[in-house]
């Protein structure tokens, strides 16, 4: 059992790099490891997306933060569809290198936008869990980087004014406060493990996990447009 980030702590400028970092050393050597013919798998986080596009838009994304490249739209559906097409032409491989790149040298700038890019951390972490499922793997939104996602997601949550949530986690030794903290509106209520309630925030399937939801649906808890 880990504990998690205190809801209160001031804003951590390494987790996200930290958070990429672990992603990286776990990520890289299983998609080394596969076919090419599983690149081409379907994910079911992304429709219409594969794995390979879902990698590209990574890779393009975290590059685009390691050189600063922030173009009206960018991260729109547009944009991240002009990412994947640029990509058509490149091994798996290529792709595979690019990421590690991004997942390597994004954490010290997104430590130096003082929040601004904490997100595209969360983002990419996520997605990989999509891969995961997408390939089989077990671990979905699990895995080493899970403690750090949970304090990242926490704190994000809170500066957004996100619905106040207490959360009971099988994870963590403490229970996690997400959302808002003001006490305006008494606090939903979660039960369950910390894959799921990234799950939930990331506004993927539950289908087949146990977890109880009290004073909130699940909607109001995404946290990606």
């Amino acid at each position: 059992m880990t504990s998690t980030t205190d809801v209160h702590e001031e804003r951590d400028p390494e987790l996200p790099g930290r958070l990429l970092t672990i992603e990286r050393d776990a990520l890289v050597p299983l998609l080394r490891s596969r076919p090419d013919e599983d690149f081409a798998r379907p994910t079911r986080a992304c429709p219409g997306w594969t794995v390979r596009d879902v990698l590209a838009h990574c890779s393009a994304a975290l590059l685009r933060v390691v050189e600063n490249r922030f173009e009206p739209g960018v991260f729109s559906p547009e944009s991240n569809d002009r990412d994947i097409a640029e990509r058509a032409g490149w091994t798996n491989a290529r792709v595979v290198d690019e990421l590690e790149r991004g997942m390597t040298e994004a954490g010290p700038v997104i430590a130096e936008a003082g929040g601004a890019l904490d997100m595209v951390a969360l983002g990419e972490w996520v997605h990989a869990g999509d891969v995961r499922e997408a390939l089989g793997e077990p671990g979905a939104y699990a895995g080493a980087g899970l403690p750090h996602a949970l304090g990242l997601l926490a704190r994000l949550t809170r500066e957004r004014g996100h619905v106040p949530l207490h959360a009971d986690l099988d994870d963590l030794d403490e229970p996690l406060l997400l959302g808002e903290v003001s006490g305006a509106r008494p606090p939903a209520r979660f039960i369950g493990s910390g894959p799921v309630l990234v799950r939930l925030y990331a506004g993927r399937s539950r289908a087949g996990w146990d977890y109880e939801l009290v004073g909130v649906e699940p909607g109001e808890l995404s946290i990606f447009g």
